[in-house]
């Protein structure tokens, strides 16, 4: 059985539950500076420690979930590796590609795996949605479409750190819709350009809640992202067209793929042909116990389910991507490497 340390009692008492959905991990330790919030968040069940650095230092933990705020992810996870930790780490995994290249290595050096967080994947739908796929009912991808309205005022804001470049890294595109985002990845296959606009219209803040994305895949496949932080309900609606069906969401904004989805069949695939594949579906595990079940299999030796580390680095690629082009007003081209004008984070201090 999996050891695992939680670093930050905030997100981090949503993987507690996670974990404890399972039975195939122990927490054993949740650390976070405000004691009092630990405790609360695990009930007082668990041992709880303001001191990182005796966490890391325990032999006994072979896993540190990092749940702390964006600007600390990256020394945090070198840190664990460094430690001889496997690493889970919430979203963003990093503020730049360079700083995802210099965790990649990291980890390699470790001999340790990191799993960036993306819990929205996992779900009956779009476990209903990989076996249409997979059974060859889908053909080609035409257009998705993406909304991600959510209502965020100023109390949100009060936290120091969130809408700032320094503490949240950036807006709407990066903390509130890069599920969406992985998800159309996750679906449709590599983003090959994206053409963006954003602003800051809702809150008095330094990062962008609103955005408008236009994307090409490299199948060829395009897709649109529409992102507000002012909607007066919080929204999430995805919507993929193939060529043999379409398949709809719902609106829940933070757990999609535990939702009721449409999966509407196009001629000439019939709907008797999707029903019958839907039938056959186990739901299996949603949001965060379902990404944790994936990573104890890929401890386990069991791969393929988990999100993988260049995962986390496509998510990177994709946001620098977007605020590159929105800043010069063009098209970026996807992927990016080294000599990409914002290999060294998009951040207004750091960008090239």
């Amino acid at each position: 059985m999996n050891r695992v340390a939680i670093i930050g009692a905030g997100i981090g008492a949503e993987h507690l539950a996670g974990y404890r959905a399972l039975d195939r991990f122990e927490v054993t330790a949740l650390c976070d500076l405000d004691l009092d919030r630990a405790q609360t968040a695990c009930g007082g069940t668990v041992f709880c420690t303001d001191d990182m650095a005796a966490v890391l230092a325990d032999p006994a933990i072979d896993l540190v979930d990092i749940c702390l705020p964006p600007h600390l992810h990256f020394d945090a996870s070198v840190a664990a590796l460094q430690a001889g930790k496997h690493v889970i780490c919430e979203k963003p995994l990093v503020r730049s590609l360079a700083e995802a290249d210099r965790l990649i290595a990291a980890a390699g050096r470790a001999g340790r795996r990191v799993f960036p967080v993306f819990q929205y994947r996992y779900g009956p739908a779009f476990a209903q949605l990989r076996a249409l796929i997979e059974a060859g009912l889908a053909g080609r991808a035409y257009v998705a479409s993406l909304e991600t309205h959510w209502s965020r005022d100023a109390g949100y804001y009060a936290v120091p750190w969130r809408g700032t470049w320094a503490g949240e890294s950036g807006g709407a595109v990066l903390g509130h819709a890069i599920h969406a985002h992985d998800l159309l990845s996750h679906v449709l296959g590599p983003v090959a350009e994206v053409t963006a606009l954003t602003a800051t219209r809702v809150n008095a803040i330094e990062t962008e809640d609103c955005a408008a994305l236009a994307l090409r895949m490299q199948s060829g496949a395009l897709a649109t992202s529409s992102v507000t932080l002012g909607a007066a309900t919080d929204t999430s609606r995805l919507r993929f067209c193939f060529e043999g069906f379409t398949a709809e969401s719902g609106t829940d904004p933070y757990a999609p793929g535990t939702g009721v989805w449409t999966f509407t069949a196009r001629a000439p695939v019939t709907q008797a042909q999707i029903d019958a594949v839907l039938a056959q579906v186990a739901p299996g595990h949603s949001g965060f116990a379902g990404f944790l079940a994936a990573v104890a299999d890929a401890l386990d030796g069991t791969e393929g389910g988990e999100v993988t580390l260049a995962d986390g680095r496509r998510s990177v690629e994709f946001v620098t991507a977007v605020y590159a082009s929105a800043r010069s007003g063009a098209p970026v081209a996807l992927p990016l490497d080294a000599a990409a004008k914002h290999y060294n984070g998009w951040l207004p201090d750091r960008a090239d």
